[in-house]
């Protein structure tokens, strides 16, 4: 039940709010949890990471630090977004997309501040997406998720800062944004993978003794591909407005680093296309299959039928009723010693003529 609730999202129409609504106008789900904020700032020296009850805590952590990265999970607190909003200096227009899930992967600036939208994927089978706000300033990254769950795919971001590994702790808070993009575009290649098996899978089901379960399998693939290409597509042109920016807060050198993750997209869209392509020939394969059981089925039932046919004759013929004492031309074969025997013997002479006739020909 639960997969095919997931499926029937894929194709759901979502819409921000009642028609004719003001713009920048913030609704959030009902059943949305509330906002976990988690905090890291951090300078070449010092890295503070914490948990934050109270919003009363950002600011002097904004004045400590030159980079302050804050996580957001969940949306159910208006209150909270609305603040939030007031203390970055967000746009409403962004924050209606950031509570506004499943919006079309996009980049947009507003003033100095750049708002991104990524999809991240949150399960593998069936493939879902979850949607990543992130929100670039001059000393401050925000990141939006929809909910919290233990080790999401910047976990390994928080690993680094916290080792100072690299120059992720001595750049600002550009180099920070692109590592956030870079690992949720790394994050898709483990999906990738898994697709690769599951592909290997279905092939050597479907090869072997594939049935309607394997239908459902392959359409099940079909529509996780079309919803991963469906996220991905987009992410192309994001990174290449990212790249484009005119008062870009990326530096030479962090742009650099996200021609390499528009690499990586188009190296995940060449993985997409390709399993695309083969579940298209899963299928023709198990349609061709099916027609190649039939017709096997069919040839077995053609020479079944054969065979009985002269042997119905022969039955036909010494089934009828003639008298025979009225003439002596009325099977008198009816009348031998070994007649029951010959019928018989003749019968199965014919059937072994036509079994052989028919391996002569390559029809067995």
């Amino acid at each position: 039940m639960a997969t095919a609730r997931a499926k029937r999202k894929q194709f759901r129409t979502y819409r921000k709010g009642a028609p004719g609504q003001s713009p920048g106008t913030l609704i959030i789900d009902v059943d949305a949890p509330r906002p976990a904020l988690h905090v890291i700032a951090y300078d070449q020296r010092e890295l503070v990471e914490r948990d934050v009850s109270a919003l009363d805590e950002i600011p002097p952590l904004l004045a400590a630090f030159p980079v302050v990265w804050l996580n957001i999970d969940g949306f159910g607190d208006l209150t909270v977004l609305r603040r939030l909003g007031e203390m970055f200096n967000l746009h409403r227009l962004a924050l209606e997309d950031v509570v506004s899930v499943h919006q079309r992967p996009k980049a947009e600036a507003y003033g100095e501040l750049l708002f991104t939208v990524l999809p991240m994927p949150s399960s593998t089978e069936p493939l879902t997406t979850e949607q990543v706000s992130l929100f670039l300033g001059r000393s401050f990254v925000l990141t939006f998720q929809e909910e919290e769950r233990p080790g999401d795919v910047f976990s390994p971001v928080r690993d680094r800062l916290r080792r100072g590994v690299g120059t992720l702790r001595s750049a600002g808070p550009g180099y920070l944004a692109y590592a956030l993009v870079d690992a949720l575009i790394d994050s898709y290649f483990p999906v990738l993978e898994g697709f690769g098996e599951r592909l290997e899978a279905l092939e050597e089901e479907v090869l072997t003794s594939g049935d309607a379960s394997s239908v459902r399998r392959i359409h099940a693939a079909r529509h996780d591909l079309l919803a991963l290409r469906r996220a991905v597509w987009p992410l192309r042109e994001v990174l290449t407005e990212i790249q484009r920016q005119d008062n870009s807060p990326f530096d030479a050198e962090t742009r650099l680093h996200l021609r390499d993750c528009h690499d990586h997209v188009v190296q995940i869209l060449d993985f997409v296309e390709t399993y695309r392509e083969v579940v298209s020939g899963l299928l023709e394969i198990y349609m061709t299959s099916v027609s190649n059981r039939m017709n096997e089925i069919m040839k077995v039932l053609t020479i079944i039928s054969t065979l009985f046919m002269p042997l119905s004759f022969i039955a036909g013929v010494y089934g009828m009723n003639f008298d025979r004492e009225t003439s002596p031309w009325n099977m008198p074969e009816l009348g031998w010693y070994l007649g029951y025997p010959l019928a018989l013997g003749l019968m199965l002479g014919v059937a072994l003529a036509l079994l052989a006739f028919f391996r002569h020909r390559k029809w067995l």
